[in-house]
């Protein structure tokens, strides 16, 4: 297609972004509309899975993300006593043709970002409008934006068709779905933070402890920090909880450490002391673990979903930023594959709902990270031998099923 198709994309988070980059590499004009003000580089640690980079290195960034990422080497899993469950090698260690990244999610916010204004303009992304509504026609959409905080009209837009990649909250999944109501509470708690250390493991190692109720996660992010012999630690410790999904305004707040430290405070093991990490943290912040149950339709005439707003799922298998980035592809590739706007939106949606469904559901049953509760299950107490506990091929199948559900096993991938 060519440029003379013109999309509005509803959110400047990492999904939009993304998109606008790729539906510009196939030839379509793009416009990102933002609700926030100014874009800043917010957040804590998140993870690039390597078909997510291997689309991100097509598109230009390969450079700054060796830059500004370390390549995660290995993910291990262990009880809550510290006994190693499971060890695999990730990325290129793991004979992969592209790395995993564990990179500061503001980081990886601003070189989106910054890759978007270089390639596509300055003035094609557009801060402060908030989405209010919009208008479908046999031809086009309308949208008409507001500033969030004075609910002043800033602006009514034309495009060919619309890409709502406006997160688990999104206006435009609530237009479509008015009745489906808050996100599903999975009755935990994600504290979050990120504390300079010593570093642990192989210095680029990414571990999780634990079990389903009680869950500490943790990986190094800043390679410049790594270059000094320390190491930026993001971590995450989860709990189960009683009680309803909290209040919308509450996520993402600072909280007083003392709400959830007490429950790890025994967790030293030798080669990762949680307490010492969760005390050394100036700043943590607090999330409900939710996700939305899967859609019947994603498109809807010109208008489509993409990302959180088509499918928000449970931070497990380091697996939600990367999910995003895989629709953007494939909305790029529908656009060059099929005649017409219409087909396109209709391909992108064939081809992603499914997938990610799937994916949803399984991380609801804790993904590749239930071999960690089957071990809780199956010696509490800890164990002598892991194998008494649990097998190697029940340990193998598992996380080779999940890889081959969340589009990484590595065979396909590498004939890519």
């Amino acid at each position: 297609m060519t440029k003379e198709n013109k999309a509005i994309i509803v959110g400047g988070g990492i999904g939009g972004l993304v998109t606008a980059l790729k539906l510009h590499h196939v030839g379509v004009s793009v416009r990102v509309f933002e609700s926030v003000e100014n874009i800043k580089a917010l957040g804590v640690g998140i993870n690039l899975l390597p078909h997510a980079v291997r689309i991100l290195t097509e598109l230009g960034l390969k450079d700054e993300l060796k830059r500004q990422g370390i390549p995660t080497a290995e993910l291990n899993y262990y009880n809550k006593f510290g006994q190693q469950i499971w060890h695999e090698p990730r990325g290129l260690d793991a004979g992969y043709k592209w790395p995993q990244y564990s990179i500061h999610r503001g980081r990886l916010h601003m070189i989106l970002l910054d890759a978007v204004k270089e390639q596509l303009g300055e003035n094609m992304i557009v801060t402060g409008h908030h989405l209010k509504s919009f208008q479908t026609f046999d031809d086009g959409v309308e949208a008409t934006f507001e500033n969030k905080k004075t609910g002043e009209i800033v602006g009514t837009y034309r495009g060919d068709f619309l890409i709502a990649a406006d997160g688990i909250h999104s206006v435009v999944r609530k237009h479509f779905y008015p009745n489906e109501g808050l996100p599903k509470f999975s009755g935990r708690i994600l504290w979050r933070g990120i504390t300079e250390s010593t570093p642990f493991l192989t210095g680029k190692s990414m571990i999780m402890s634990g079990f389903q109720d009680q869950k500490f996660v943790a990986y190094p992010v800043c390679p410049e920090t790594a270059a000094k012999g320390r190491s930026l630690v993001n971590w995450i410790a989860e709990l189960s909880v009683q009680g309803d999904v909290p209040p919308r305004s509450d996520w993402n707040r600072k909280v007083d450490k003392e709400v959830f430290a007490p429950a790890f405070s025994n967790w030293d093991f030798g080669w990762l002391n949680v307490p010492k990490l969760i005390e050394e943290t100036e700043t943590v912040y607090e999330f409900p673990m939710v996700d939305r149950d899967p859609l019947p339709r994603w498109t809807f005439g010109r208008v489509t979903l993409l990302g959180d707003a088509a499918h928000p799922m449970y931070p497990i298998g380091s697996n939600g930023a990367s999910q995003a980035i895989l629709d953007a592809d494939a909305l790029g590739q529908a656009f060059e594959s099929q005649p017409t706007v219409d087909l396109a939106l209709k391909a992108y949606a064939d081809a992603r709902m499914e997938p990610t469904a799937s994916i949803v559901m399984s991380n609801r049953q804790n993904g590749p990270e239930s071999v960690m509760q089957i071990v809780e299950d199956r010696a509490p107490n800890g164990f002598n031998h892991l194998h008494d506990v649990i097998t190697q091929q029940e340990l193998e199948d598992i996380a080779n099923k999940y890889k081959k559900i969340a589009g990484f096993d590595r065979q396909t991938l590498n004939r890519k």
